[in-house]
């Protein structure tokens, strides 16, 4: 069984992190693209792909679900308008600009009926799922602290307000991929610099129910970036220094329909190491399955498997995320 899905949103976000994965499952149907710009929709033709000028226009082609790869600020009005419609609906992150707002569109969907999830694809990176299987084997024994970075050095490439700044942009993902790991956050401290909204540099210290110590960082002004991830546990630590390579290869013009079983498989130079001690051993890094996401949704809505993201994990994330933008506000260290 196939679903018929729509794109809303053809930015670089939807161009590049959507549609090669919405176009390569076979349990999908590509119905077009949501766009009123004369650009996005002469780059979607070049595609193949039918543009429509609203959500209700995609709907009345036939479309049961459609995934929203807008501005942030977008995001909650447009998933609101899909569910009012009866689609299926994946909102890009971050989900909202807060949690209260996240919620809301939450509870919506449950009072429809309708399937919701939200696109945390870098849950199916190749470093955090090699992570979860150390985790899982007890390679690193009981984990006490997680460091995870997103930087880079573009100052001039950071998200607008409207895209949440930073701190949602990154900080959407470091902060999902700590509570997937590790539970629920007990108290938070943050530091945040930039001009007034526009953040471009943060830190998270996340205190975990668990007892794990989760520090995460989020930078478009680093210009020595620290290792992806290190993870360090009672018997050995595992740290990986550079960005798993799905997003490389899409931004090279590559999706999974061109590369197959090669898709999402790390080169051995960039695979992470183990540590007891001064020296590690390479650790093969398991498959990056960014291509598993839309797949998973499509048999959500049709009844078979639950969500791949549940969107309540989202508003979590964003209780974090909104309890950090006071911790820095304030100075003070936030308990949730």
């Amino acid at each position: 069984m196939t679903i018929m899905l729509g794109l809303v949103g053809y930015g670089s976000g939807g161009r590049t992190f959507h549609a090669p994965f919405i176009a390569a499952a076979p349990e999908i149907d590509f119905v077009g693209v949501v766009t009123t710009s004369g650009q996005r929709r002469a780059q979607a033709a070049e595609r193949g792909l039918t543009t429509f000028d609203t959500i209700t226009d995609i709907a009345a082609a036939g479309a049961q679900a459609v995934a929203i790869s807008t501005p942030a600020a977008t995001h909650a009005e447009l998933a609101l308008q899909a569910i009012g419609l009866g689609l299926a609906v994946v909102v890009d992150k971050p989900f909202a600009l807060n949690a209260d707002t996240a919620q809301a569109v939450v509870a919506a969907a449950g009072g429809a009926g309708t399937v919701l999830s939200v696109f945390q694809n870098r849950r199916w990176d190749a470093d955090f799922r090699t992570v979860r299987k150390l985790i899982a084997e007890g390679a690193l024994g009981q984990v006490r602290r997680f460091e995870s970075r997103f930087e880079r050095f573009a100052p001039d490439r950071q998200p607008p307000v409207a895209g949440g700044g930073t701190l949602l942009d990154f900080g959407s993902h470091l902060v999902d991929q700590a509570l997937t790991l590790f539970g629920p956050a007990a108290r938070v401290h943050a530091e945040m610099c930039g001009d007034d909204d526009l953040d471009d540099d943060v830190f998270l210290a996340v205190h975990h129910d668990s007892g794990v110590e989760s520090h995460l960082w989020g930078s478009w002004r680093q210009a020595a970036p620290g290792p992806r991830l290190r993870v360090t546990g009672t018997t050995g630590t595992y740290i990986v220094d550079g960005v798993d390579g799905q997003e490389a290869v899409l931004k090279a013009g590559k999706g999974p329909a061109d590369l197959g079983e090669r898709w999402g498989v790390e080169p051995e130079h960039a695979w992470g190491r183990l540590y007891r001690g001064a020296t590690g051993a390479p650790v093969r890094s398991e498959r990056g399955r960014w291509d598993e996401f839309y797949p998973s949704f499509a048999a959500a809505v049709a009844g078979t498997a639950p969500v791949p993201v549940d969107p309540s994990d989202a508003v979590r994330a964003l209780e974090v995320l909104d309890a950090a933008r006071l911790s820095a506000r304030t100075g003070t260290t936030v308990t949730l």
